[in-house]
């Protein structure tokens, strides 16, 4: 692969870089021009804050979905350095974080759509959209990173922390 041909990875990041810009230039635009409307002329935009709530959940899920695959993420550092006390090979404790990492992903994504569940019958107050809407980043994210985690484990990727980080 030639150096100026992309890989996916790099492709991906671009890609969530991009939403994540948007949805940070989209909620700086709409509180920028609320806070101008209210103090320069006594009126304000009501969707302004529901929209950069919403906006500000979709890029904080997409930024983790992104830092996962990228190794960006918190490291079980101190697990790490305990099973090397035991003399644990680093292809188990490889996979057995990546087996935690996947049980997280279940228990947050599980409580995820319940919540996307709840939020199909009712809608925001000022745009009208549905209230699934908050939650379903969350199990968007949950799904992804627990698939990435599945992959790796399944291809029995030694662990890498992504840094020379002392253990705890």
């Amino acid at each position: 692969m030639s150096p100026s041909t992309p890989t996916r990875v790099s492709r991906f990041q671009r890609i969530t870089q991009l939403l994540m810009a948007t949805c940070l230039g989209v909620m700086a635009l709409a509180v920028f021009v609320n806070v101008v409307l209210r103090y320069g002329f006594g009126s304000g935009i009501a969707a302004s804050e529901e929209l950069s709530r919403l906006l500000f959940v979709w890029m904080v899920f997409i930024g983790a979905t992104a830092a996962y695959p990228a190794g960006e993420h918190m490291a079980f550092t101190s697990l790490v350095g305990l099973l090397k006390h035991r003399r644990v090979p680093m292809l188990a404790m490889s996979a057995l974080i990546r087996l935690l990492v996947i049980l997280a992903c279940a228990l947050m994504g599980w409580g995820a759509w319940q919540q996307v569940i709840v939020g199909l019958n009712s809608h925001s107050v000022v745009l009208g959209y549905p209230t699934a809407l908050l939650p379903l980043p969350a199990f968007l994210c949950a799904v992804a990173i627990g698939l990435t985690a599945c992959v790796e484990l399944l291809r029995m990727q030694p662990l890498d922390l992504g840094h020379s980080a002392e253990v705890e």
